[in-house]
C-alpha cells in the first residue's frame, strides 16, 4: 500500500472535512489523503451554530446547521486558498434530511458567497453520483482500520479515565497509542487482520497498567443519532458532564454502526453483490469480536459484539424500522440496561423525524420490558433548546434510583 508523504502537501488541493467522530476521524483522516488531496479535519467551533443558522433554514435538523456552520467558518477563516480547496461531506442517505445535506450545503455555500467550491460526497444510496468521491481499495482498508483502532481506543479511554489514580495518565496513553497508529496509517503498515488483532492486544494491556481507584462510578450508557453520539458538538459536550459528575460515560462503538448498516441496507437487497457483502459481514464481525475479548480480557466494560446483541435484544425491540440509526439506537439502550448500566442517556436532533418516531418509540417499550434492569432518559437538542434543561435532564438520570 502506497505511504503517505505529508511534505508533498502544498501541491494538493485542501479538503475540508466538519468534526463528527470525535475519537475516530484523527485517524480517518488518512484514508482520504491521496495524490489530489490533503484532508483537514474542521476543528473550529466558536459561533458555528450562529453561521449555520445564517445560511441554513432553522428546520434542517442539528447537525446539517452545525456541519454548515464549520465549513462556512473554515472558508471565512482566511486559513485556506479557496481555489485551492474542495468540501468532503459524508450521508448515509436515507429517508431523512440527511439525504438533502449536499444540496442544504450547497445552498448555504451560495447564500456565503463561496459557490464556487466543489463539494464532494461520500454515501452507498447513489446520491449525486457525478460529486461522490470515488474511493480505492487503499482508501477503503485505511478507514475501515481506523474505525476499530478509533472503537477501542474510544471504549478503552472512557474506562479509565474516570478511575485512574493519576491524573492525565488515560490521555497520555490515548496519545501514545493515536500517534502510533497514524504513524501505521500513513506509512500502510500493519493492516491486515493478523496485525490488528494483534493491536488490540497491545493496546488493552497498555490501558491496563493504569492504576485505578477501587470504587468504581456509575456508568452512563450514551446512545442516540449517530453524530449527537459521537460529536462533543452535537452532544453539548455530555460525555464530559458525566465525567465531572463522577460518572464513567460509555460511548458504544462506530463498528456497531457499520454492522447495522450492512445489515439493514446491503444485506436485504437483491444483488448480484449481496453474497460477497455477507461475507465481509462475517469477517468484520469476527474482527469486533476479537477486539471486544480484548478489552473484556482485562476487565473492561463495553457491550457484547453486533451478532450477539442483535439476538439477545430481540425479545425486547421491533426490527422492523431500519432508517436511520433505526432499531439500532433500541438495541444499544436494551443492552446496555441488560449488561447492568442501569441509565441509559440518549440524544437526538429535535429535528430529526427518524429519532423522533423510532427512537422515542422504543424507549418506554423496553423500560417496560426490563421493568427494574435500569432508566432510560432522552432530550432533543436543538438551536433553540435551553442547556440548562438539557443539564438539568442528564442530571436527574444521574441521581435516580
Amino acid at each position: 500500500m502506497y505511504k503517505i508523504d505529508e511534505s508533498k502537501d502544498r501541491e494538493k488541493y485542501i479538503l475540508l472535512i466538519p468534526a463528527m467522530l470525535d475519537y475516530h476521524f484523527p485517524l480517518m483522516k488518512y484514508a482520504f489523503y491521496s495524490k489530489n488531496y490533503h484532508p483537514v479535519i474542521i476543528d473550529l467551533e466558536d459561533n458555528v451554530e450562529n453561521i449555520g443558522l445564517k445560511y441554513v433554514n432553522n428546520d434542517m435538523c442539528y447537525p446539517a446547521i452545525m456541519n454548515v456552520g464549520q465549513i462556512i467558518a473554515a472558508l471565512q477563516s482566511g486559513k485556506y486558498d479557496l481555489k485551492r480547496t474542495r468540501v468532503l461531506m459524508a450521508t448515509a442517505g436515507d429517508a431523512c434530511r440527511g439525504s438533502n445535506y449536499i444540496g442544504t450545503l450547497k445552498r448555504g455555500l451560495k447564500k456565503a458567497g463561496f459557490e464556487d467550491v466543489p463539494v464532494l460526497n461520500i454515501n452507498v444510496q447513489g446520491i449525486a453520483k457525478e460529486e461522490t468521491m470515488k474511493v480505492d481499495i487503499g482508501m477503503a482498508i485505511r478507514a475501515l482500520v481506523s474505525v476499530y483502532y478509533g472503537d477501542i481506543l474510544m471504549i478503552l479511554y472512557n474506562n479509565v479515565l474516570p478511575n485512574a489514580k493519576n491524573a492525565g495518565e488515560a490521555r497520555v496513553k490515548y496519545d501514545y497509542w493515536m500517534d502510533i497508529l497514524a504513524t501505521d496509517l500513513k506509512e500502510g503498515r500493519h493492516l491486515s487482520v493478523r496485525w490488528m488483532k494483534k493491536r488490540f492486544k497491545q493496546i488493552s494491556d497498555d490501558f491496563a497498567t493504569i492504576e485505578q481507584n477501587p470504587d468504581k462510578k456509575q456508568i452512563v450508557g450514551i446512545a442516540g443519532e449517530i453524530y449527537m453520539k459521537y460529536c462533543h458538538l452535537g452532544n453539548w459536550d455530555l460525555e464530559k458532564y458525566l465525567q465531572d459528575n463522577n460518572c464513567q460515560a460509555h460511548t458504544n462503538g462506530v463498528t456497531w454502526y457499520m454492522l447495522y448498516y450492512m445489515d439493514t441496507h446491503l444485506l436485504n437487497k437483491k444483488s448480484i453483490i449481496t453474497p460477497f457483502c455477507r461475507i465481509a459481514q462475517r469477517i468484520l464481525a469476527n474482527i469486533q469480536k476479537k477486539m471486544i475479548d480484548e478489552i473484556r480480557r482485562n476487565g473492561f466494560f463495553t457491550l457484547d459484539d453486533f451478532m450477539t446483541l442483535k439476538e439477545k435484544v430481540r425479545p425486547y425491540i421491533s426490527m422492523n424500522y431500519a432508517m436511520g440509526d433505526g432499531w439500532l439506537v433500541g438495541m444499544e439502550c436494551a443492552g446496555y440496561l441488560l449488561s447492568d448500566c442501569r441509565k441509559v442517556m440518549s440524544v437526538q436532533s429535535f429535528c430529526c423525524m427518524v429519532m423522533q418516531t423510532c427512537g422515542k418509540g422504543m424507549y418506554s417499550v423496553i423500560e417496560r420490558r426490563l421493568s427494574g434492569k435500569g432508566h432510560i432518559a432522552n432530550a432533543d437538542i436543538d438551536t433553540s433548546g435551553s442547556r440548562m434543561n438539557y443539564y438539568n435532564r442528564v442530571h436527574l438520570l444521574i441521581h435516580q434510583n
